[in-house]
């Protein structure tokens, strides 16, 4: 007997790879969703624990602006003069849509928030969804 496959072996081995293919794609999908949002959630946590540190490290108001295409933080030298201190990309470069935006938030040289409540961001991409939560004080938790 001849050693071998036969084609319908082969056709039938394709069809099962392309059965498990198709059934693994949505949750490749979804994954690669909830990492975006991850990473965007962490891009806007870390830019106002920056924001909160270079106030209290330089003793000056610092101003956090947050859109969807950037995140900013900017030093305020003097009461008409603002430095730019860091730039970062923000929820958008990830491909993740940020309900809340723009937003501007300023810290006091004691590292609290001035004139803010609660801010809210909702970063949502695909059925992946994080809120992010500002409070008063400058304390930033993840929904």
């Amino acid at each position: 007997m001849p050693k071998g496959v036969t084609l319908l072996e082969i056709l039938l081995t394709l069809l099962l790879l392309g059965l498990l293919v198709t059934l693994a794609v949505p949750g490749f999908s979804a994954l690669h969703d909830r990492l975006a949002v991850q990473a965007a959630t962490d891009a806007v946590t870390s830019a106002h624990a920056r924001a909160r540190l270079l106030a209290v490290a330089e003793g000056r108001v610092a101003v956090l602006t947050i859109t969807s295409d950037s995140v900013v933080v900017r030093v305020i030298e003097a009461p008409a003069d603002t430095v730019r201190r860091w730039r970062g990309d923000g929820p958008a470069a990830h491909g993740v849509t940020a309900g809340g935006t723009p937003r501007t938030v300023l810290f006091a040289p004691s590292g609290i928030t001035m004139g803010v409540a609660n801010a809210t961001y909702t970063l949502t991409r695909g059925a992946a969804r994080k809120q992010v939560v500002v409070s008063r004080y400058g304390r930033v938790r993840v929904l």
